[in-house]
């Protein structure tokens, strides 16, 4: 099937797509999203490793309904881990366009 020169390279080939998932992986910490809802009256800043760096709510809505806050900061929430997934499978994906469905690194 493989002589030891092609398995030699492959193995070096998926250790190099290993080091570079992980790369990718580790830069998510960094990349932020930003989630609302109201129409922005509650914007939730959070990064694609899911941890929330800032929660604004517009002063307007303190007066307001406490349950219709609370569904707006749990809206703006969901919304951010949405954009944090996306743009998280964006970033994987060109990283593992190439490999088979199902096919999990590490090996």
């Amino acid at each position: 099937m493989f002589n030891k020169g092609q398995l030699a390279g492959l193995m070096k080939q998926a250790q190099a797509m290993q080091d570079n998932l992980k790369k990718a992986q580790d830069e998510l910490a960094f990349v932020e999203v930003e989630g609302s809802s109201g129409s922005g009256m509650v914007k939730v800043l959070m990064t694609c490793k899911h941890v929330v760096k800032r929660v604004t709510i517009d002063p307007s809505l303190l007066t307001d309904d406490k349950d219709m806050l609370e569904d707006l900061i749990a809206a703006a929430f969901n919304d951010a881990v949405r954009q944090a997934e996306e743009v998280s499978q964006q970033k994987m994906g060109k990283l593992t366009a190439g490999l088979p469905p199902g096919m999990k690194l590490p090996f």
